[in-house]
Formats: C-alpha cells, structure tokens, sequence
C-alpha cells in the first residue's frame, strides 16, 4: 500500500488543522493505521491510532483531548484533526500502516509508511 499525507502548513497556536491520508490499494480496511510525528532534532513520536473499522482509538499523552484520529474506509483515507494547537506541536507528520496489530504505538509494529507532512506553529 501506498500512503500519501498532506494537510500541513503554518497555523498559530491555538488554531487548528486537518490533516488526510490517503492510500492507495484496495485493502485499506485490513490495515490499523497510525500518525507519529517528528519534531525538529527530535525523535519520531507516537501521536494516534486507529483500528481496521474505526471503533478503537488510541492516543499519546501530548495530544488527548486536543486531537482526533479518525477513518473512512470508503474513501481510504485517515484523518488528524488537530485542534488547540501549541508550538511544541510543530514536527512532520507521518502517517503509517500496520497489517498485523489491532493498533498500536510502536513505530516499529508498522509496515508502510507515508512521505510526512509539515505542521509549523507559531507563538
């Protein structure tokens, strides 16, 4: 599978941002799906997950509340909506799939992985 991810840009803190991942293939409901970022000189960091039919979901500390991972398997696309956006939020997002696991935080669980997207947020 092949997974494209855009949405990203440059926002100021407190506004928000939808991020869409789109894959390509016609098994995108068989694979969990997850978002990870990397922030500047940082390592790369689990932010959400979601399973095959959308029920479950699992976030990272640093975004509960704030973010929202969800998927339409019409359409074979995931979503991030990223609301009360903070600098420390600024990284390239990566959207990933995972064939095995139910979800999961573990970035080394996931066997495709998008190109990343830069969300930039200013103070």
């Amino acid at each position: 599978v092949q997974l494209q991810a855009f949405g990203g840009g440059l926002v100021q803190a407190g506004g928000s941002l939808r991020l869409s991942c789109a894959a390509s293939g016609r098994t995108f409901s068989s694979y969990a799906m997850g978002w990870f970022r990397q922030p500047p000189g940082k390592e790369r960091e689990f932010v959400a997950a979601i399973g095959r039919n959308g029920g479950s979901t699992f976030y990272g500390d640093s975004v509960k509340g704030r973010f929202t991972i969800s998927r339409d398997n019409a359409k074979n696309t995931v979503y991030l909506q990223m609301n009360s956006l903070q600098p420390g939020d600024t990284a390239v997002y990566y959207c990933a799939a995972n064939v095995k696991y139910i979800f999961s935080s573990d970035s080394g669980r996931y066997d495709y992985w998008g190109q990343g997207t830069l969300v930039t947020v200013s103070s």
